[in-house]
């Protein structure tokens, strides 16, 4: 649950930084939805850490802080590409793959029922930015490395 609460925590996060920096209204259009759907996704999570007395975290964790930093720092088309790139593909795919992890080996039902329902709406996400950014590949699949210095994780389509 920790985990989903920081994929959402730092999708809102970096939403609202390309909503103040882009230009690129495709970019903003997207960075809304990112807003919108992980805001509401975030709601639902809270709900059900206080159905099962678990706290989550109110702000992201420093990796995400860093790439936030590391992001805020563009400009530009050099801004919006590492947005599409990092937010929209690479952290969707960990996403995803966090999702599928918690769909297969949560031992809560109401968490598999959550991951389950989020699923769609994250790869829905992971779709979107591999039309915009050409990178297209299973949600699950590998992308280049090129987006994941700034995740610290190494690998641009493993773990989140």
């Amino acid at each position: 649950m920790r985990d989903l609460a920081e994929a959402n925590l730092a999708e809102i996060e970096t939403g609202k930084l390309a909503l103040e920096k882009s230009q690129n209204d495709q970019v903003k259009t997207f960075a809304q939805k990112m807003i919108d759907d992980h805001t509401q996704s975030q709601k639902e999570l809270e709900q059900l850490a206080q159905q099962k007395g678990v706290t989550l975290p109110t702000e992201t964790d420093m990796k995400h802080k860093a790439a936030a930093k590391a992001l805020s720092a563009l400009e530009g088309d050099k801004f919006d590409k590492m947005y599409m790139n990092q937010v929209g593909v690479r952290d969707h795919k960990n996403t995803h793959q966090l999702l599928s992890k918690a769909q297969k080996n949560a031992k809560d039902p109401d968490l598999k029922t959550m991951a389950a329902k989020t699923a769609p709406i994250v790869d829905n996400h992971l779709t979107m930015a591999q039309d915009q950014t050409g990178k297209k590949s299973s949600s699950s699949g590998s992308s280049s490395a090129k987006g994941s210095s700034a995740s610290g994780s190494g690998r641009a389509s493993s773990d989140k």
